[in-house]
């Protein structure tokens, strides 16, 4: 369309505003779409939030005369409130090769003369047949051997996370996701994820998914990967939005930092990679003396600097457990307040016992 000198807009829930624009898409609500186009093509999988998308209802907002194509899924447009808007005008001419019923019996909306139609044939001939399973052979392939991937659908995220210098980084976003799920439980509202340091500028686009992921794994949320985390988020009642700068702040280490923020809470979490492990450098303002590695079983609790018994009664209650201490990690202090975090060998279970010697308590699995 754009070879033909047409602006193009659209809508997407998945793929973000900044990413459209790269590919010179203007991307706005739905509701302001309709009125705007004189060509509509839908690009969607069948789901109950997409029947019936174009209906009677969208087809009266839209410009007269609109020209609809539909390539994806037949239902997505309503075939009835199609043959309406056609035979009123409303709608100049359609393009389909997906029906609701294939091959479609009702031939009227077939033998419209506005209407050009073939069969849903995609890659139905033996050639094609035999060139997809090739294709999708060498692309699995390709993703074990960690390669980039071509053609992936929606999927910006899952092939920058198969290069090898992001994929620290997206442990590390995911860690701080569950981690601020784990604190904030339950995390709602938006989440800001902010990139510092000129090597991240532009990572805000796999590493917002991939918070957004590690927000829902700590909800134990399933089925939630790279591609679909920021929308299941979304449905979840959280809004994960990303920002940039390049100046990083001097009190950390590093030339790149990852911030994860609930906004309207205290719960702001910094992290960055050393090596190829994820580190916690602060957590709610309180930053730690050396970065606490994100990986394992972690214990972490809030208490009063000045009590120095609560470590001893803690590893105590760890040993009563048969719990080893692997490393511990201790911030300064915030408002006379420490935050400790331990390395362990497996869940404590019950955090009961230790809750009575600390202001809060919790544990995660990374």
């Amino acid at each position: 369309m754009q070879a033909f000198g047409m602006k193009t807009i659209g809508y997407d829930p998945i793929i973000t505003p900044e990413d459209s624009a790269a590919f010179g898409v203007q991307q706005l609500p739905l509701e302001q779409i309709w009125p705007l186009c004189d060509f509509i093509t839908v690009h969607t999988p069948l789901l109950p939030s997409t029947t019936g998308l174009l209906n009677d209802s969208t087809f009266a907002k839209c410009q007269r005369g609109v020209q609809v194509v539909n390539c994806a899924r037949g239902g997505i447009v309503d075939e009835g409130a199609l043959l309406r808007a056609l035979q009123s005008g409303q709608c100049g001419g359609a393009g389909l090769d997906v029906f609701t019923e294939e091959p479609p019996q009702d031939r009227n909306l077939v033998n419209h003369p506005n209407v050009i139609c073939c069969p849903h044939l995609g890659a139905s001939t033996r050639e094609a047949q035999s060139r997809c399973g090739k294709e999708i052979a060498l692309q699995f392939v390709d993703l074990a051997q960690g390669k980039a991937l071509a053609g992936v659908v929606n999927g910006q995220a899952l092939s920058s996370a198969l290069e090898p210098q992001t994929k620290p980084w997206i442990a590390l976003a995911k860690a701080l996701g569950v981690l601020l799920q784990t604190l904030a439980s339950p995390a709602k509202g938006s989440v800001q994820v902010s990139t510092l340091g000129a090597p991240l500028q532009n990572a805000g686009s796999y590493l917002s998914p991939a918070v957004a992921t590690g927000l829902l794994e700590g909800a134990a949320q399933k089925d939630v990967n790279l591609v679909n985390g920021l929308l299941l988020a979304q449905e979840a009642g959280l809004k994960v939005t990303a920002t940039h700068s390049n100046a990083v702040p001097e009190l950390h280490s590093g030339d790149s930092l990852l911030q994860v923020t609930l906004q309207g809470t205290p719960s702001r979490l910094v992290g960055s990679v050393q090596g190829s492990t994820p580190v916690l450098q602060e957590l709610n303002g309180a930053n730690f003396k050396q970065p606490v590695p994100l990986t394992g079983h972690l214990l972490l609790y809030r208490a009063k600097a000045a009590n120095t018994s609560t470590l001893p009664a803690v590893i105590g209650l760890l040993g009563k457990a048969r719990v080893q201490l692997q490393s511990y990690h201790s911030s300064c202090a915030v408002a006379g307040d420490e935050w400790s975090i331990l390395g362990i060998s497996s869940a404590v279970g019950a955090l009961g016992d230790v809750k009575q010697h600390v202001t809060e308590a919790f544990q995660l699995a990374l």
